[in-house]
């Protein structure tokens, strides 16, 4: 089964987008004009993309390339979230802390093949995810130190240093960052069909190369954001990774 261009396929994205306008407006939630956009920059986008994976993904040095990319999009794109602002390069530690392993486990292991058809596509889902639970440790950590400065002033004046003040601030709250993570390891198969099991039945694959695949992004993923977590809530504690503000507040 393979899904390409054709009319077929405009005809249902055309009713897919119409469906998203008609719950919008029935349910009056306002996203109308702002789905309509979001359909149109999709498409072009990822016209823009196929048209370069077409290449990148014959040479290696092509799917590695578009893989750095996509890691320097996705350290942006999660430091802007958390509002780091100058900090990113340790925002692009706390990323890499994560993706590089996982990556150089699948491959060294020889569990996938080290060609540009597999590395832009396993890199691409574990630097997502990477990205996703730094931003999900970042958006719960800084409102948590923003919203008890007298819990890490105390703690500072009973002697501690400011790393371990941080720390007694947010240890509490950081393994929910990976809370999506297992429930979607624990859930699989049973609540959905992720996108690495379905993409693989898409091309071709067969139902059993279809859970190998997913299992091993699913492990890589769960692995992964552990160590992106831990790196990520060290360099809090730090005060390496810190916005702007909490950099001026959370002083010794």
């Amino acid at each position: 089964m393979t899904v390409g261009p054709s009319w077929q396929l405009i005809v249902a994205l055309v009713a897919l987008v119409g469906l998203a306008v008609i719950a919008s407006r029935l349910g009056r939630l306002g996203i109308s004009k702002s789905s309509v956009i979001s359909a149109v920059r999709a498409t072009v986008q990822l016209a823009a993309v196929s048209l370069v994976l077409h290449y990148a993904l014959q040479h290696l040095w092509a799917g590695a390339a578009f893989t750095l990319l996509m890691f320097v999009v996705g350290v942006i794109t999660t430091a802007r979230r958390t509002g780091v602002g100058r900090a990113w390069p340790w925002t692009a530690v706390a990323v890499a802390s994560g993706a590089l392993p996982v990556l150089a486990i699948i491959f060294v292991s020889g569990s996938a093949p080290f060609n540009a058809a597999t590395l832009i596509p396993m890199a691409g889902i574990i630097i997502g995810n990477m990205m996703n639970g730094h931003t999900l440790a970042g958006r719960r950590l800084f409102p948590e130190l923003r919203e008890n400065t007298g819990t890490f002033e105390a703690a500072l004046s009973l002697g501690l240093p400011r790393s371990e003040a941080i720390r007694m601030v947010t240890e509490h709250c950081v393994a929910e960052a990976v809370i999506p993570s297992v429930d979607s390891t624990r859930t699989v198969g049973l609540v959905t069909l992720p996108g690495a099991f379905v993409g693989v039945l898409l091309g071709g694959g067969s139902a059993l190369q279809a859970g190998a695949a997913q299992l091993l992004v699913l492990i890589g993923i769960l692995a992964g954001q552990a160590v992106t977590v831990v790196v990520a809530h060290r360099l809090v504690c730090a005060a390496l990774l810190l916005p702007p503000d909490l950099k001026r507040t959370l002083h010794e």
